[in-house]
């Protein structure tokens, strides 16, 4: 079976990314060819997400569409593996026979012996379901020399890893001049509303010598920017012994020649210390980028949400990151419609937001989760007022955003070039986030040297389009 074509297909979020980046690692490594087109594939594999509802749904669908290619000459075998597949093993399994084999994080070091013996017409059983957080001990500092999770088993030893590069196999996916970059999985948090723990296990934080090494590699595959993830990147370290160990990475990192950005994802404000705020305010390359996991402003909800804070420490954390880097950018999510929530509630929330002025703000629709306590909860809000308040936080925090993005007319901004497609060309400031912090589109003066993707320019912000900026490169830039 040697030479068989794979297509990989990466759903939700950058940790997904990386994790389908592994598997394509290990897939060539096993012998397989990955190519960019499903229809000439001899397999496709799609990496689900399981988050939210929504979520589900679009990688059922994505699971459907690929089935349906078996009948016009595409791929023969379809695969499912990921957080959907390893939340629901063998009941995914069952009620969804258009997949040929349903995959869990455990098959990933030999993720190329199960697609052959699935191609061959072989059985693979479906991922066990249960908390994988009882994998590791309860306390983070026994954690370090028992492996359980994807990115971190299986790891190639001295002498058959490569002299430079990731010990954990990845290949690329895309030549995109940024790439996000994993230093941890799982998380130790027990937020009511979320079932991730459960599926993906407790926190475990990648070496740091490894995170560099890989961060090297990246750049020498043409990244620019890397986006440190994890399920709570705030936690990284507490089972190093070491509290302090993001720091410390952020600037062993930001040492790194031919690295222009380092961006740092998922941080609970909780968690967020003010030394390391000093860092990311201060050290050359890391951007003053804070992805902030407020989920919603009441006191009383958070505590209901098991989540601690209030407005006014939110605000307080805003204004210490705004004094240190007025420019810094600030993005959240927040869930609407949560078991308890009151009008007043969402009055506190609205409040929050208008005096917050965040760059970026998801607003998602509270939906019951399996496993999860808030499922357990009474005084459950109606749908229809779910969506109601769905849609006024939403509008709102469109307008709040877009008034932010405004404020930023006539400031100098590095853009990193993405695209260019003609005489436009697309990138991102340093407060926009890959794929959801909205774009900056570049003017390039007649005459002038066109930049190509991977360029970083310096350019004026003219115009926005909500939070899309428009910006002129400056002379020198």
């Amino acid at each position: 079976m040697a030479n068989k074509k794979v297509h990989l297909i990466s759903l939700g979020c950058a940790r997904n990314d990386v994790d389908s980046e592994e598997l394509a690692g290990r897939l060539e490594a096993g012998g397989f060819s990955l190519v960019d087109e499903p229809d000439s594939a001899d397999a496709l594999i799609v990496n689900t997400c399981g988050f939210v509802e929504q979520a589900k749904k679009d990688s059922i669908d994505t699971i459907l569409a690929a089935a349906d290619l078996k009948d016009s000459g595409g791929p023969r075998t379809v695969v499912a593996v990921g957080c959907l597949a390893q939340r629901y093993g063998a009941e995914l399994a069952d009620s969804l026979p258009e997949a040929d084999a349903v995959l869990g994080f455990d098959d990933y070091t030999d993720i190329a012996e199960r697609l052959r013996t699935v191609m061959a017409g072989g059985t693979v059983q479906p991922p066990t379901v249960m908390d994988r957080r009882t994998l590791l001990p309860i306390a983070p500092i026994e954690r370090h020399r028992r492996r359980a999770v994807p990115g971190h088993q299986g790891e190639l030893p001295t002498g058959i890893a490569p002299a430079s590069g990731p010990r954990v196999p990845r290949r690329r996916l895309d030549n995109a001049p940024w790439a996000p970059l994993k230093i941890a999985s799982g998380c130790d948090r027990r937020c009511a509303f979320c079932a991730i723990p459960s599926f993906r296990g407790a926190y475990l934080s990648r070496d740091a010598d490894e995170i560099v090494e890989e961060a090297g590699w990246l750049v020498g595959q043409g990244v620019r920017e890397i986006m440190l993830v994890s399920e709570n990147s705030s936690s990284y370290g507490k089972d190093l012994a070491d509290l302090r160990a993001l720091e410390s990475l952020l600037k062993r990192l930001s040492a790194l020649d031919g690295l222009d950005w380092i961006r740092v994802s998922y941080l609970q404000p909780a968690e967020l210390r003010s030394s390391l705020v000093d860092v990311m305010t201060s050290t050359p390359k890391v951007l003053p980028y804070f992805d902030l996991s407020f989920q919603h402003a009441s006191a009383p909800l958070l505590r209901r949400m098991r989540r601690f804070g209030d407005p006014e420490s939110f605000l307080g954390l805003i204004d210490s990151i705004r004094q240190r880097a007025p420019q810094a950018g600030i993005r959240s999510n927040v869930i609407v419609g949560f078991p308890g929530e009151t009008s007043n509630d969402v009055d506190v929330l609205a409040d929050f937001l208008a005096r917050a002025r965040l760059d970026a703000v998801g607003v998602f629709s509270y939906s019951d989760e399996d496993g999860t306590a808030a499922a357990e909860l009474p005084d459950h809000v109606a749908a229809e007022e779910i969506e109601a308040r769905h849609e006024r936080i939403a509008d709102l925090a469109n307008v709040l955003c877009d008034e932010r993005a405004a404020q930023r007319v006539g400031q100098r901004v590095q853009v990193l070039v993405e695209g260019v497609e003609g005489s436009q060309v697309t990138g991102r400031a340093a407060h926009q986030g890959p794929d959801v912090d909205g774009t900056t589109t570049v003017l390039v003066g007649q005459g002038r040297h066109m930049p190509t993707p991977g360029d970083m320019v310096s350019a004026s912000v003219i115009d926005t389009v909500g939070v899309d900026l428009t910006a002129e490169i400056d002379e020198e830039g």
